[in-house]
């Protein structure tokens, strides 16, 4: 017989094999588990009653008691509507109806007691409301005490099927009644004791159906401890595993190269920040285990050349280097930022994209072969099977949130026995949380400062009513003999209309500025013509650029001093923050003004006054976080972690996540397999849970 938690749910009663379908149709609801473990995103407290006499539209919901003077129908088929007059003694309310108006009708009945819920709005002058729950007070009676009352979210197909929140919360009731005595603990008693935790049942029981607010309180720690914590243990597992498992290259010698780049050819001092990471990287590929490290910094910070101090390491040690690039013109930046770092050095590095002819490649899969290549920096083309390398050392990965997890494989096969290390770059701050998360199972590295000399961008929030302004300050910063970047959102939903926008403010900022030269950069247009308007901008032939988001990854121009982002409240905090970092690369004072309308929503102005406010990218990432939640943050999906929260919030529940990731960290340093008696239950719920079950099943 199935455990309790994993019958289908077409056995619930009052469920039955068509609401089973809708159900995992419209919420993937499959099992007693998957319903149990479909929290309530909100409550409302049902024990208020309000006299009609005293409720205004500006009340989030509202509760009262009355009976029904008459009802009456407009129109017929798909528009007919029922409007119900409501009393109470103190004064009446509408209540109105767009669907399901047969049912209502056969089924309402005038006189009799009902209790009404709903959020109240206001039409044609009078109080209404839409939709209201409606329940007799023999049914109020006869549900089970409870202080709040959940709410779920549904579909609007569901609620075309008579399956709202209402009837999710009657489900929820009828599986906590069966679930007593059934459910089974997933954590040892020695933790649950040791933490004060609520029981597994009581925290599930409590959560749909809250008896007071210490309760709600105590059953939703638990259960956000729990997710988690396993999510930390199945990381911190795989990083145990994969340290034991696999050696790694030891890069014991600090040599010829290492010492002539820094002594001689060492452009600028390098930051204490960046000194500190290459001092964490150099203890890591300095100790016969392969490694795996995230470096962090802003646009700008020198984290290519940390990653260039290291590949002289691999090299002193007699090993090449690799550095993949999601795109093409950000990897012909790293490969001339990088040529330009060796010139007089007498090393050889390569460039292999998509565009290099198949007579080039010949070449260049010799000489790697051969070991005459020491470094190759290039895009996905570096992870097909012709590229064989003599001795690949180190693997340096750029914006690793755009290469999935089996393109990164690749290149650790590279080598037969012994994984390269490997070296994550972003520029892409990622909050803290989402840090021990997502890249949970690397270690990181921060650079938090940028290079000296650099001064921080100034930015500034104009409304469209300032457009003159905004030119006259272009026209003076032109005079001095800036470049600028004006930028335009390109949406796809929206695409033809934003292509419009683009090239009606191509075409007005030509009048603008009849004077000087203009280039268009856009997604659509051929790469080759993309590519020669860009490299014209950036030998100075032109001197404004205006782009669709194409530049927020690729073009290094020192002398483009200015961002002009239009229509900057349609774009996320990250991305206006990587905008912005596209300038600032010189030593000249750089500015960057949002252009909006003036009719935004709150989200926009918060993500507006964040730019101003701050040039921290890791604050911004925080904020970008808290505004939109951590499944919208780029890199969760490719990161192979897999996580779907149900409870938890990366924004919200940091020191929850502290202390998971600590406690893991504690049972996997004593027992790293999990072996001990003690532990079996947590194998137990890894090796059988669909998160974790293959990561766990090949680690014992």
């Amino acid at each position: 017989m199935a455990e309790f938690l994993e019958q289908e749910l077409k056995y619930l009663p009052g469920v039955g094999p068509r609401r089973a379908e809708l159900l995992y149709k419209e919420l993937k609801l499959k099992s007693y588990r998957d319903l149990i473990y479909y929290f309530p995103y909100k409550y409302i407290d049902r024990t208020k009653f309000y006299s009609i006499s005293e409720i205004h539209t500006q009340m989030p919901f509202i509760q009262v008691k009355g009976k029904i003077r008459s009802m009456t129908t407009v129109g017929s088929g798909r528009k007919e509507r029922l409007t119900v007059q409501f009393y109470d003694g103190t004064g009446s309310i509408e209540l109105i109806w767009f669907r399901a108006v047969k049912w209502q009708k056969e089924n309402l009945k005038l006189n009799k007691t009902y209790i009404v819920f709903g959020k109240p709005t206001q039409f044609g002058g009078k109080l209404n409301v839409v939709h209201p729950d409606m329940e007799t007070e023999e049914e109020t009676q006869l549900k089970p005490s409870g202080l709040f009352q959940g709410y779920y979210h549904t579909s609007e197909n569901m609620k075309k099927n008579f399956v709202n929140s209402k009837v999710i919360n009657k489900l929820q009731l009828t599986l906590m009644q069966l679930a007593v005595g059934k459910i089974k603990e997933t954590l040892p008693k020695k933790l649950i004791t040791s933490l004060k935790l609520t029981s597994l049942e009581k925290s599930l029981i409590t959560i749909h159906k809250p008896e007071n607010t210490v309760d709600l309180k105590n059953a939703t720690f638990r259960l956000k401890f729990e997710e988690l914590f396993f999510i930390q243990l199945k990381i911190l597992g795989l990083k145990h595993k994969r340290e034991k498992k696999f050696k790694g290259f030891n890069f014991e010698k600090v040599g010829y190269n290492f010492n002539k780049f820094y002594n001689h050819f060492l452009p600028f001092e390098l930051t204490n920040a960046q000194k500190k990471v290459i001092k964490e990287i150099r203890r890591d590929v300095n100790r016969n285990s392969q490694m795996n490290r995230l470096l962090q910094g802003d646009v700008g910070s020198g984290k290519t050349l940390v990653a260039l101090m290291i590949m002289f390491l691999a090299m002193d040690n007699g090993f090449q280097s690799c550095l993949m690039a999601p795109t093409e013109i950000l990897a012909q930046q790293h490969f001339q930022s990088i040529s330009k770092f060796l010139e007089g050095m007498n090393i050889r590095v390569a460039l292999l994209t998509g565009s290099t002819k198949a007579k080039e490649r010949k070449v260049l899969h010799e000489a790697l072969q051969s070991g005459e290549i020491q470094i190759l920096i290039g895009t996905h083309a570096l992870i097909e099977d012709t590229v064989k390398f003599k001795n690949l050392g180190l693997v340096v990965i750029d914006e690793q949130h755009r290469f999935g997890v089996a393109q990164r494989a690749k290149l650790w096969k590279k080598n037969d026995l012994i994984p390269p290390h490997v070296l994550v770059m972003t520029a892409t701050p990622i909050p803290r949380t989402l840090a021990m998360t997502v890249y949970g199972d690397l270690d990181v590295s921060v650079i938090d400062e940028l290079p000296p000399g650099r001064k921080p961008i100034e930015t500034m929030h104009f409304f469209e009513n300032r457009r003159n302004q905004l030119n006259n300050f272009l026209q003076q910063q032109l005079a001095k003999g800036a470049q600028i970047y004006i930028v335009y959102p390109l949406i796809s939903e929206s695409e033809k209309i934003d292509l419009k926008n683009l090239e009606e403010g191509y075409r007005h900022i030509t009048e603008a500025f009849p004077d000087t030269k203009i280039g268009m950069v856009h997604g659509k247009m051929k790469p080759a013509i993309k590519e020669s308007a860009m490299q014209t901008f950036k030998k100075g032939d032109t001197q404004i650029l205006v782009a669709t988001t194409v530049i927020e990854v690729g073009v290094d121009v020192p002398n483009a001093t200015i961002m002009v982002i239009e229509s900057a409240e349609r774009f996320g905090l990250s991305q206006l923050h990587q905008l912005r970092g596209r300038v600032g690369r010189g030593a000249s004072q750089s500015y960057c003004i949002l252009m909006s309308s003036y009719k935004i929503s709150a989200e926009s102005k918060k993500r507006l006054e964040t730019m101003v406010r701050t040039n921290d990218g890791f604050e911004i990432a925080e904020v970008d976080m808290k505004i939109r939640g951590p499944g919208e943050i780029e890199g969760t999906q490719q990161s192979g972690i897999g996580f779907d929260l149900k409870i938890a919030n990366l924004g919200k529940d940091g020191e929850i996540l502290q202390l998971a990731r600590n406690v893991a960290t504690d049972i996997l340093d004593d027992d790293p397999f999990l072996q001990k008696e003690e532990n079996k239950l947590l194998l137990k719920y890894l090796m059988t849970s669909k998160e974790t079950q293959f990561s766990w099943s090949s680690i014992s």
